[in-house]
Formats: C-alpha cells, structure tokens, sequence
C-alpha cells in the first residue's frame, strides 16, 4: 500500500495501516446485504515511526477520544457502495484528523477591557434599566 501523504514533510507509512471490511448498515437492498463496502482503516498511532515522540503525544492527546487502549485509531467510511471509494476516503479523513491534530494552538493571553469598554458597558446596563423601570411606573388618570 501507499504511503500516505498527510502535510508538508510528513508521511505514514504503507505498512501501518490496515484496512477491515464490513457490511454497511441502512437500506440498500440485495446487493447490499452481502457485499462488504464498510471499510475501517486503523493506525498504531503509540507505534508508529511517522512521528517523533513530541508530536505522536501530541496527536494521541488530541485524538484521544478516537484512539483504544492498544492506542490504535479507527477511521470508518460508509459513504458510498464502492469498497475502493470508502477506503479513499478514509484515507483522507485520517490525513485530515492527523493534519488538524498536529496543529499547535495559540496561546491565549489574558487582557482586560479597555475603560471606555467598561464604562460603555455600564452606560448601556443603566439605560436598559431606566427602560425597565420607566415601563413599571404606574400611570394616576
């Protein structure tokens, strides 16, 4: 198989990953009663060379839901009837999951409202509870 492509430098390798076929679920009729189109791809993410250990603690953090406790990752496709389709396109999904998982997020950095943020905030609850106490005034005729 393939090596899969997944960003600029980064590649896994063929052998890493393994496809499983099933039955895919829904309507379909006969034909989709006996033919295996569900296809599974997995990937050893705690064993694969494709990663140093920084970066493969990185995507096993952020994929952590998705990854079982032999730190295998299972992607399933059932989009379409054809077997060959549905294992493209698990092919893509993990190269899209491992690129958006290996993408380091910016650090927040705490800020405070400026004054005149405040004090237009302050101006703006007052108003609103003039409005509110103007509509509960009782009206003598």
């Amino acid at each position: 198989m393939d090596a899969l492509i997944v960003g600029e430098g980064l590649e896994i390798p063929g052998w890493e990953l393994w496809f499983t076929a099933s039955r895919s679920g829904g309507p379909g009729g006969q034909h989709a009663n006996k033919t295996n189109s569900r296809v599974s791809l997995h990937w050893a993410v705690a064993n694969t060379t494709a990663l140093d250990d920084r970066l493969k603690a990185r995507v096993m953090r952020r994929l952590a839901s998705r990854i079982d406790n032999d730190g295998v990752l299972a992607i399933h496709a059932e989009d379409t009837p054809s077997q060959h389709r549905n294992r493209e396109l698990a092919r893509e999904r993990l190269a899209e999951m491992v690129t958006q998982a290996l993408v380091v997020q910016k650090r927040r950095r705490a800020t405070r409202p400026s004054r005149s943020a405040q004090r237009r905030r302050i101006e703006g609850k007052k108003a609103r509870g003039a409005l509110k106490r103007q509509r509960s005034e009782s009206f003598d005729d």
